[in-house]
């Protein structure tokens, strides 16, 4: 099935996904700026660097440009727009931000990002280790950002849930399509897709990673 689509279909997909990707991850991050209780100056800047820190460090680490974002202004408007509007939205219905409801947003994000991550490193020439890596450093890098500026452990190296994983395995299912025959298009939409079910249902089952046994058998995990 390779070449089913027109190459233009897997830009304008890569733009979408990465469209969406952007103000899932800027809500979360408007949602943990609001949780912090942050002025309107900082929870915009928290929801900027959420959106667009990991899409800028893969484009940097691939050394393309120009950045995704600074290609594509239009998503900067839209994570403007979501950091003015969002916080009056959320006091103005009396909506209570909480950490549970950050995870949704992200898990969308982490979806999207991590299989958009991975194609755009393929189509860079990369290798298919090195294309995963920048699918999950898309994925993550910007949440890592999220949670030091709230003055939080970064979630996807201390919560014990499965994070990282997901989008790393969510990479690796985007270039085996591939590998198999399956048309890009296809295979980056059936790789977000699958990641983000996986992130939802880890959320929903509290799924975790096994964790460190402490020397009186007790369990270092939260």
């Amino acid at each position: 099935m390779t070449g089913f689509f027109d190459p233009k279909t897997l830009a304008t997909l890569l733009v979408v996904l990465e469209g969406i990707g952007v103000l899932a991850f800027a809500a979360s991050g408007l949602l943990a700026g609001a949780t912090k209780r942050l002025d309107a100056v900082g929870v915009a800047v928290i929801a900027f660097l959420t959106a667009f820190g990991g899409g800028t460090l893969r484009d940097l680490l691939l050394d393309r440009g120009p950045f995704f974002w600074v290609a594509n202004e239009g998503w900067v408007w839209a994570v403007i727009v979501l950091a003015v509007v969002g916080p009056v939205v959320l006091r103005s219905r009396h909506i209570e931000p909480t950490a549970k409801a950050m995870q949704w947003p992200d898990a969308v994000g982490l979806g999207l990002f991590a299989a958009s991550g991975t194609q755009v490193a393929l189509d860079s020439g990369a290798s298919a280790l090195v294309a995963t890596l920048m699918g999950v450093v898309t994925a993550v890098f910007g949440g890592m950002i999220r949670d030091i500026l709230v003055n939080e452990i970064p979630w996807v190296v201390s919560s014990y849930q499965l994070y990282a994983v997901i989008a790393f395995a969510g990479g690796w299912l985007v270039w085996a399509l591939g590998a198999l025959g399956l048309d890009p298009v296809l295979a980056v939409s059936i790789g977000a897709l699958v990641t983000i079910a996986l992130r939802t249902l880890a959320i929903v089952f509290n799924w975790r990673l096994p964790a460190w046994r402490l020397g009186d058998g007790s369990s270092a995990a939260p």
